[in-house]
């Protein structure tokens, strides 16, 4: 890829097509969902070198549960061995990780797990790692209304002084920007319930590429492909607001 400065702050990703690869490679579901494992690894590291800060992935969410219990079971299978094996990884390369979703219908193990994985890696200083398991967007909107209602209720808030900064403040992704590009391969081009708030002025790339397959190269073409446009805000373009 040329030199390209217009490298986006914030990628998000929809991790889309493991059961469509192993299919096609006549292998079971479950070998898809542990490459596209590897994937992830990979494009963390091929993130940080390109010069993204942040880095969030859409690993499981909550529509998930309604599949089969077989690979549900196998997902979290997947799940608990890359939380553990995660942590060495990004201390080596400086990266901070952090979930986002609602962790209440996880196992004890997983939580514990993730709560590990955070506070290790809480003190890095590089890319922003996030990691969205048992996530959906409605329910974190929900959610975030609700903590703002009870300050309502409890005489702490009035219900007029509400902003979108105080909704945005109490979501699951208040720690970082809005992502810039969202990245979504597979050739499905829809959002699913994921950062719907989030991603008001976000500018989409679609691939027909499997999650499975997506690597370094694929990441730059997404990113050049977003170098490329003029991004507008409000009908003006990003230099006039600068």
């Amino acid at each position: 890829m040329e030199e390209n400065k217009n490298i986006p702050a914030h990628v998000a990703i929809i991790l889309d097509g493991n059961g469509r690869w192993a299919k096609a490679k006549g292998l079971p579901r479950n070998a898809g969902h542990v490459r596209g494992a590897k994937a992830v690894e990979d494009i963390l590291v091929d993130a940080r070198d390109m010069g993204i800060k942040y880095l969030t992935v859409y690993a499981f969410s909550t529509e998930n549960w309604s599949r089969p219990e077989a690979e549900v079971s196998a997902l979290m299978t997947i799940l608990r061995n890359y939380l553990k094996t995660s942590i060495k990884k990004a201390m080596k390369n400086n990266v901070r990780c952090r979930v986002i979703g609602d962790r209440s219908a996880l196992a004890k193990d997983i939580i514990e797990a993730i709560e590990n994985l955070e506070e290790t890696t809480a003190g890095n200083t590089g890319l922003t790692f996030t990691i969205a398991i048992n996530y959906g967007s409605r329910d974190e909107i929900r959610r975030s209304v609700v903590k703002l209602a009870d300050k309502v209720k409890n005489g702490e808030l009035d219900p007029s002084e509400i902003t979108e900064d105080m909704i945005a403040s109490n979501l699951d992704t208040e720690y970082m920007p809005d992502p810039d590009l969202l990245i979504r391969t597979c050739n499905e081009q829809r959002v699913s319930n994921y950062l719907l708030w989030q991603l008001a002025y976000t500018e989409f790339y679609f691939t027909p590429v499997a999650w499975p397959d997506f690597n370094k190269a694929e990441l730059e073409k997404a990113v050049e492909a977003y170098g490329n446009r003029n991004r507008k805000f409000g009908g003006l373009k990003q230099d006039q607001i600068e």
